[in-house]
């Protein structure tokens, strides 16, 4: 057991004594217990309140960031329907939706060829990692070609000879990819290329 020593004016004034002023600093405590406790749920309001106005900003920010991202990826769905078009290729009801990264693609053209140029169209651009067809053939179907992804190093010649077994076919490779196409020396790491069947 030990004696601890304390200043007796300091602390909180609780009301007990046995002076004339007690009444009065019990009143007092009183007072100051419920100014505190009304200062005190000011401050939790005020809290509160900036919380919610921090809230409020943040959706709003993200709902602007939200609105100018679809903005920006309708942009570049139409964009990608212009060049779609300024290829000539003719697709009918052409309608392209672009989401981080993934296009997605529907319209009805005459045969499988043009399927596969309009997907390499999209695909061959910057920004698209993906491309989800829903293109609808009106004419007769055709077997799909082979797809070739360009490595470093590859030539239309050297594609042409592991896929044909014959260099001298690259033209065949060449004008399957035209207009995306325009020099078959221009080819270039990542680009997907049609080969179609011989």
């Amino acid at each position: 057991m030990g004696v601890f020593d304390f200043v007796k004016e300091a602390g909180a004034k609780i009301g007990i004594g046995d002076g004339p002023d007690d009444d009065k600093d019990e009143k007092g405590g009183k007072a100051a217990a419920a100014a505190a406790a009304a200062a005190s749920k000011a401050a939790s309001d005020d809290r509160a309140e900036a919380t919610r106005r921090r809230m409020k900003d943040r959706k709003a920010k993200l709902a602007k960031a939200q609105r100018m991202e679809r903005r920006a990826e309708g942009v570049r769905a139409r964009g990608l329907e212009r060049y779609v078009r300024d290829l000539g290729f003719e697709v009918e009801d052409l309608d392209v939706r672009f989401d981080d990264g993934k296009a997605q693609v529907s319209g009805k053209v005459a045969d499988q060829e043009t399927r596969e140029r309009v997907i390499l169209a999209i695909g061959n651009t910057q920004e698209v990692e993906q491309v989800e067809d829903d293109i609808e053939i009106t004419g007769t179907a055709a077997a799909e070609s082979n797809m070739h992804v360009v490595v470093s190093g590859d030539t239309l010649s050297k594609i042409a000879k592991e896929h044909y077994g014959d260099a001298g076919k690259y033209p065949v490779i060449f004008e399957a990819n035209k207009p995306m196409l325009s020099d078959p020396d221009l080819i270039f790491p990542g680009q997907v290329l049609r080969i179609p069947a011989q």
